[in-house]
């Protein structure tokens, strides 16, 4: 074999076999794949050894890292072999040329030498690939959960009232879910009830009792005509759960077309704004925040309703939008509605939520819902 390599190096070399050359070139160039591959992995191991030691953590991923190198290093042994074999038999012609790639056999009994620690390494990578899929569904569901959330608590989507023009906004906060909350939905063919809410706290439980809260107050508005009498009896069954640190405040309208007029129950609420006769008036609180007193007694308030009215329905997080020590307030928001009250209501709910952006000196940090309805 030296004789036929001494030619190649003098120029002269004699190619009997031209299909084992390329296999021989093919397999060089794999070589320094793997070659470069082997040598970065070491140094990814050589970093994780220093880290074990240090903060005696990793060890799991340390062993990845040398399962993987180990592998790496033996790919480009077996490659070199071939390359170093398919060249030297393409150069002869000899029976026994064919004897070089009796090498292959090492890193063929390396292979089933280690093939219980390869095969040990490639389950301990398979079930870390599953834990972390795992968690990257847990982390995409946590994502989509507040998304969701608000999609049923506070829908962009809500039915066409005959008779009326409805406009809402719903900004969340930042941080965790929140309990802002409105509903609108006719009881008869001549009745709508418009309702809007917020729970006190972040997080899923307050979530999920603005959800009861929500539908639940649906039931009691169709068993009961007066608003209060149906947050009363929501009142009773929120104190009933012994869950005092979440207080809900709620506003309930209840529109009745063919007596012209509303009537409205507010327990804790911040006041409706409502557009009458040429005036901007406030329907505030009739009762305390729900869940602050199992025998809490609510009032509802009527007052008249004609074409062109305009009840204005928000929660707390647009008036309490704050700048410095300032804050947004309701006089602002009662403001807004007066300068234009003849605009379109989804265009007078987009204009609140941008004052009160302009306003705050900080992005909105809660939940901000606005709902805004006139009677046509």
């Amino acid at each position: 074999m030296a004789g036929p390599l001494a030619a190649a190096l003098a120029g002269a070399v004699i190619v009997h076999r031209p299909t084992l050359l390329a296999v021989s070139f093919a397999c060089g160039a794999a070589t320094y794949v793997w070659g470069r591959s082997s040598r970065r992995l070491n140094r990814a191991r050589m970093r994780l050894e220093r880290e074990v030691q240090v903060n005696g953590t990793g060890q799991e991923a340390l062993e990845l890292a040398r399962s993987a190198f180990q592998k790496e290093v033996h790919t480009t042994v077996l490659y070199g072999l071939l390359t170093v074999s398919a060249l030297a038999t393409s150069l002869t012609d000899r029976d026994l040329a064919d004897l070089p790639f009796l090498l292959v056999l090492v890193p063929v009994a390396i292979s089933l030498r280690y093939a219980p620690r390869f095969l040990a390494a490639a389950r301990l990578a398979e079930e870390r690939s599953l834990i972390e899929r795992r968690a990257e569904e847990v982390l995409a569901q946590e994502e989509l959960a507040p998304l969701r959330w608000s999609a049923r608590l506070a829908p962009e989507e809500l039915p066409v009232i005959e008779g009326f023009e409805v406009g809402q906004v719903y900004e969340p906060g930042t941080g965790a879910m929140a309990g802002d909350f409105y509903d609108l939905y006719p009881t008869t063919p001549s009745r709508l009830v418009a309702v809007i809410g917020d729970v006190a706290g972040r997080g899923i439980e307050p979530s999920i009792t603005a959800f009861q809260v929500k539908y639940l107050l649906r039931v009691f508005l169709r068993q009961y005509r007066d608003p209060a009498q149906a947050v009363e009896e929501l009142n009773a069954v929120l104190s009933s759960q012994g869950r005092p640190d979440e207080l809900v405040s709620l506003c309930a309208v209840v529109f009745d077309q063919a007596g012209g007029t509303l009537r409205v129950a507010s327990a804790g609420h911040p006041p409706a704004w409502h557009w009458h006769d040429g005036e901007v008036r406030p329907l505030r609180a009739t009762g305390p925040l729900l869940a602050l007193d199992p025998h809490a007694s609510y009032t509802s308030r009527e007052v008249g309703l004609d074409a062109g009215d305009v009840l204005l329905l928000y929660t707390d997080g647009l008036a309490e939008a704050r700048s410095g020590e300032q804050l947004f307030g309701e006089e602002r928001i009662a403001g807004v509605l007066r300068r234009d009250p003849g605009q379109d209501v989804d265009t007078l709910c987009k204009s609140l939520l941008e004052a009160a952006r302009d306003f705050a000196s900080n992005p909105l940090s809660d939940d901000v819902a606005i709902l805004a309805i006139r009677r046509t």
